[in-house]
């Protein structure tokens, strides 16, 4: 039987590599998005706050696949916004590594909208109205009032971003594909040599996925242990 070295030796890590890219980059555009919608859904009145945050949160709650579908629906070549991308802006999205990070931001963004909303709603009233009082813009209120004192909420939404992100198979695979150093993640290439029978490279990669997952978690709990080092235990 291989060791783990003999199989590190002979694989081909792009599918890391572009999981990693993939994640960075969806978690990116998350952050910003999740931030500036959380801010956004908070100042709606009760029936608008509760339709845009059930849009907002529906890919979290949608099988992968059914948001890979309605993807491939919207960016298909053969669909008028799909086309249009395509012959007027030379943008593709269907087999190509944007689909990745299409694929990888729709499903993971919701998780950075929600804790960033539950971070924005915790904070104190008065701390907005002090930046007020002051004569500070409504923007330099939010990101130095504002997220400041969300920090660790949001940290632990961006992290959990980051690994949703990374881990994304259903709609990645179905808007982007599976392409060999192009659009190959870790998780397709699970499945894949699976179905070629080869588990040990396929347990090589889990503990790759796993090594990656409790340092996520490490991570969150690093940040809310500080968050709640103050407060006294029951």
């Amino acid at each position: 039987m291989e060791s783990f070295l003999d199989i590190a030796a002979r694989l081909d890590w792009s599918p890391l590599w572009i999981s990693i890219k993939t994640g960075v980059v969806a978690t990116v555009i998350s952050f910003f998005l999740g931030l500036w919608a959380a801010r956004k859904v908070i100042k709606m009145n009760y029936v608008a706050k509760s339709v845009w945050d059930g849009l907002l949160t529906l890919p979290m709650v949608l099988p992968p696949t059914v948001a890979g579908f309605f993807l491939l629906i919207i960016f298909s070549r053969r669909r008028p916004f799909g086309m249009f991308l395509d012959e007027q802006l030379g943008i593709q999205a269907v087999h190509t590594w944007l689909g990745c990070i299409l694929a990888a931001t729709v499903i993971a963004f919701p998780l950075m909208y929600r804790n960033a909303r539950a971070a924005f709603e915790q904070i104190d009233a008065n701390l907005v109205y002090a930046g007020r009082t002051l004569g500070m813009s409504e923007m330099d209120i939010f990101w130095r009032v504002v997220v400041p004192t969300a920090g660790p909420g949001i940290a632990s939404g961006t992290i959990l971003t980051f690994a949703r992100a990374m881990g994304e198979y259903g709609a990645t695979s179905m808007l982007a594909g599976n392409i060999p150093g192009k659009t190959a993640t870790v998780s397709q290439r699970i499945a894949m040599v699976i179905q070629d029978g080869d588990y040990a490279t396929a347990g090589f990669w889990v503990v790759i996925v796993l090594l990656i997952a409790f340092v996520a978690v490490f991570l969150i709990n690093v940040i809310s242990g500080k968050q709640m080092r103050n407060i006294k235990k029951w």
